[in-house]
């Protein structure tokens, strides 16, 4: 959960490797470091911290080199210091890597190389794989001094016979001072991306790295490699099989990554929702035809319709949205829905049947787990449908179908306009599937009518961000919070304690409110929050009910209400209303409280909350 970049061109190479660092910083923040080429010589530089600590270090001296590789670090193996930063060299100096993933046999492979007499410096397992390049680097050397007529690069063919032999994942930038001229890349499990640029290339883990410089890339795809020269770029499989591939447009602009004056990134995000969503259901809505186009499923279209069960699976936020679509999926289309993790899936023994859909979603489109869920999943014989953000992404290129949430790119760690867009492409699926199998024409036109107007009201909900402020104020001192929700706004409740306990470092737990009293009611203390969703629906006196339970024993009732319900007043010790809905389409609307509540309190209690600790943007290790 990395973050490279190199640059190949014309121009001085370290301000573009450091303002790509900082674009990436959201996947790592541990340490950086940058290696440019220098003729023959490699200059290496490094620091534990924020990359703002290595272009301090760096200083304002202009360097002229026009190559080099760079890295920000989420540390896997070994302490996040300088000792342990990117980029690794091979013992002999002449190997520059940068890596983004896990080397799942470095151990053994670390062994046999000490057995060669190789010497370590750090504890990761990318110097491992720097090594292993170098060992065949040497052998090729030595064999083109005894053969020079055997045409190879020995570099190119090091680096092919080192893949060949890593077992996990990687990403990797990589650099030889004896060609100064070559900068291979490779990419197995994580996010390789090259930038086509005018006399120049960008090679890095994430788009936001690139698009300063140009919007035409190549997106990589497992097993692969390319080796860009001053003549251009070539790609090929790493057993050494040339292939093609085609540039494509990168889908967002510069102007949409950056902060445009908000304070954190996360801020930007929660207050874009309106647009983000008006933007996820463009084109979708067919009020003519009286139905929904989700582009990517529209040839197997009837094919869902008939489907005897989905199963839904992701990791994290994208889960929460797996919940609420299996709530959705189950009440519109009646059509039975699980909803599992994705870290847990391919780990057991999932009984897949003919005629059950698969769907896998995630933000980045990268999420290791997930990825590793698509594939158990396919060789059981599972169609399998990708609900992602991320255009190109592995998760778009390898399953059967899918849709795009087109919300932009999101920059904060803690996730918040991706699920709202989540949810949204998961009741359009719903809507579309209920009206060919369940609900009427009728039902289903106001459902739609009512989806469309969700960004206007939470407009109005962002309007009270300074109330939900002064919430937040008043409840920062408690390090322990309950959320509580019933039906629809029950996987809501586990979203809002995720934002807390992402951003704050409080802790909170989520639950189905009927199941507070089965145990966990032993928690409530006196001023303990409880964080309870109460909008008017099927279940609003039962809730009610709850909400007593927790003010009898002492607690701190923070009420998420419906706007105009006047009895609830008396139960709340603070009240955040929001407007009516249909309980479908709730989620969308509560969840925008929740996730201001988070963000307020972790800037209130002084954390970073587009950086929180030990946590990364997208999760492609294990």
């Amino acid at each position: 959960m990395c973050g490279i970049v190199a640059y190949f061109g014309m121009k001085s190479a370290q301000p573009i490797l450091i303002e790509g660092l900082k674009r990436l910083e959201y996947r790592g923040y541990d340490s950086a470091g940058i290696a440019l080429l220098n003729q023959n010589n490699l200059e290496i530089t490094k620091s534990e911290g924020r990359i703002d600590k290595l272009a301090e270090i760096l200083g304002k001296a202009r360097r002229e080199q026009t190559v080099g590789i760079g890295h920000t670090r989420w540390a896997t193996h070994g302490a996040p210091n300088t000792l342990n930063a990117h980029p690794h060299l091979d013992h002999s100096g002449k190997i520059a890597v940068v890596h983004n993933g896990i080397i799942e046999n470095y151990s053994t492979l670390k062994t046999w190389l000490m057995g060669e007499g190789f010497q370590f410096q750090s504890e990761t397992d990318t110097e491992v794989a720097a090594n292993l390049i170098g060992y065949f680097y040497a052998q090729a050397c030595d064999e083109e001094q005894d053969r020079p007529s055997n045409g190879r690069n020995p570099f190119e063919w090091a680096v092919q016979q080192a893949l060949q032999k890593l077992h996990g994942t990687f990403g990797f930038a990589i650099l030889c001072s004896d060609y100064p001229n070559m900068l291979i890349g490779a990419k197995k499990g994580s996010p390789l991306i090259l930038g086509v640029g005018s006399d120049e290339f960008i090679l890095a883990s994430d788009a936001a790295a690139i698009v300063e410089h140009t919007t035409q890339a190549i997106y990589m795809s497992d097993n692969e490699m390319v080796c860009i020269t001053p003549e251009g770029f070539q790609t090929k499989t790493i057993d050494n099989v040339a292939i093609s591939k085609k540039l494509k447009e990168i889908e967002f602009s510069l102007e949409q990554i950056e902060l445009g004056g908000f304070e954190h990134h996360m801020l930007k995000e929660i207050f874009e929702q309106p647009q983000t969503l008006k933007m996820c259901m463009q084109g979708r809505i067919d009020r003519h035809e009286h139905c929904i186009k989700l582009g990517g499923l529209t040839h197997i279209l009837r094919e869902l319709t008939r489907t005897r069960k989905f199963l839904f699976t992701a990791c994290g936020t994208a889960f929460h949205a797996c919940l609420v679509g299996e709530f959705l999926m189950e009440h519109l289309a009646r059509i039975p829905t699980e909803a599992e993790y994705a870290s847990e899936f391919r780990y057991r023994n999932p009984i897949i049947e003919d005629r059950e859909t698969v769907v896998a979603i995630s933000q980045s489109g990268e999420t290791l787990d997930t990825l590793s869920a698509i594939e158990e999943a396919k060789r059981r014989g599972a169609n399998v449908l990708g609900i992602v953000n991320s255009v190109g992404s592995s998760i778009a290129r390898t399953t059967d179908a899918g849709v795009y949430l087109h919300v932009g790119p999101e920059i904060g760690v803690a996730s918040t306009k991706a699920f709202t867009g989540q949810v949204t492409v998961l009741t359009m699926l719903a809507i579309e599937l209920g009206r060919r199998r369940h609900i009427s024409s009728d039902l289903a036109d106001y459902y739609v009518d009512e989806l469309t107007k969700i960004p206007d009201k939470i407009e109005t909900i962002l309007a009270s961000s300074q109330h939900i402020k002064s919430i937040a104020q008043a409840n920062i001192d408690q390090d322990n919070w309950l959320f509580l929700g019933r039906g629809f706004n029950y996987p809501v409740a586990l979203e809002g304690a995720l934002k807390l306990k992402e951003i704050s470092y409080i802790h909170a737990e989520g639950l189905p409110a009927a199941e507070m009293k089965h145990g966990p009611i032993a928690l409530i203390a006196d001023n303990m929050p409880a964080v309870f969703i109460a909008t008017e629906g099927p279940q609003y006196d039962k809730i009610m009910g709850n909400i007593e339970e927790v003010r009898a024993r002492g607690g701190r009732t923070i009420v998420v209400a419906t706007e105009g319900d006047t009895a609830i007043e008396r139960h709340a010790d603070h009240l955040i209303t929001i407007p009516d809905a249909p309980e479908i389409l709730q989620p969308l609307l509560t969840v925008i409280p929740l996730q201001l509540l988070a963000y307020h309190a972790a800037v209130l209690r002084g954390h970073d909350v587009d950086k929180p600790r030990n946590l990364a943007k997208s999760v492609t290790v294990e």
